[in-house]
């Protein structure tokens, strides 16, 4: 069975399929848990609703790139919230937190601090907590990693990894999974192909960031779109076959594959061990 370590399944993307006929398509392919991590104040009641309704896990927090928006009292809304939920078996992390350094807007020094500080206060609340976060990682592994050495936490996933192997290697000595995911269904990733094959198998999860990151066969190009194709909605469906590219990749077998890294995701988030109740 496959977790998919990382999906938005309340985005407005789902909104036009039918409500539970996908998420069914999903488990019968093997999806036997998605984690749904929320990005802002406004949607943490939805994240938390949707995986109890489907059977799934979930972890609250503030996106970096929710934080413009973000008011400094969320923060203190955020531990009471981890403070009502903590006996929820369901909530397995504190996240999606992170910083982002590719959007120029972002990277403006004001927005770059407030990024910092947002990011820092999580790791505290994960601390308080004890519960382990989903990190967003991009373009600012080493400074990530910086903050995880001043406050360290309970481990958890560097989502979406695109690093370095020294970068890789630096969170997985401070307990953390690397998640893959489409990405690596394409041939020019040859960076991070080669992470995929090369990094230890206990390092790695799975993920889609449904419905965003789609695998290389429901990639639409910019030509394509223009000319009235439109993008493939990346799904947790799309997990299995992300997770035969990774088996391609390393030459093991699928099953082999499925059953590696759901262990590794149930190790970095080990709230996925606990019973839950029925949705």
């Amino acid at each position: 069975m496959w977790i998919d370590t990382h999906c938005h399944l309340d985005a407005p993307e789902f909104d036009a399929l039918p409500a539970d006929a996908w998420h069914a398509e999903a488990r019968a392919l093997g999806v036997s848990c998605c984690v749904i991590p929320a990005v802002e104040r406004a949607n943490w009641g939805a994240v938390r609703a949707l995986a109890h309704r489907r059977g799934d896990r979930y972890a609250l927090g503030i996106h970096p790139l929710c934080v413009p928006r973000a008011l400094d009292e969320d923060l203190d809304a955020l531990d009471a919230a981890l403070t009502a939920h903590r006996d929820d078996p369901r909530l397995v992390a504190v996240g999606e937190i992170g910083l982002d350094f590719f959007v120029p807007a972002l990277i403006e020094p004001a927005m770059r601090e407030r990024q910092t500080r947002f990011y820092r206060a999580q790791l505290r609340l994960a601390r308080r907590h004890g519960l382990p976060v989903i990190l967003h990682v991009r373009r600012s592994a080493d400074a990530l990693l910086k903050g995880l050495r001043e406050r360290p936490v309970a481990g958890g996933i560097a989502h979406a990894f695109n690093g370095s192997l020294q970068q890789a290697q630096a969170f997985t000595a401070m307990g953390f999974a690397l998640g893959f995911g489409g990405a690596m269904s394409f041939e020019p990733a040859q960076q991070l192909r080669r992470l995929a094959r090369e990094l230890p198998l206990e390092s790695l999860v799975l993920e889609t960031d449904a419905p965003d990151i789609p695998p290389q066969w429901l990639y639409v190009t910019a030509a394509e779109r223009a000319a009235g194709r439109p993008q493939g909605i990346n799904h947790p469906r799309e997990l299995p076959r992300i997770g035969a590219v990774l088996a391609e990749l390393r030459g093991l077998p699928v099953d082999a594959v499925a059953q590696a890294t759901s262990a590794n995701a149930r190790r970095v988030l080990p709230r996925l061990n606990l019973q839950a109740d029925a949705a």
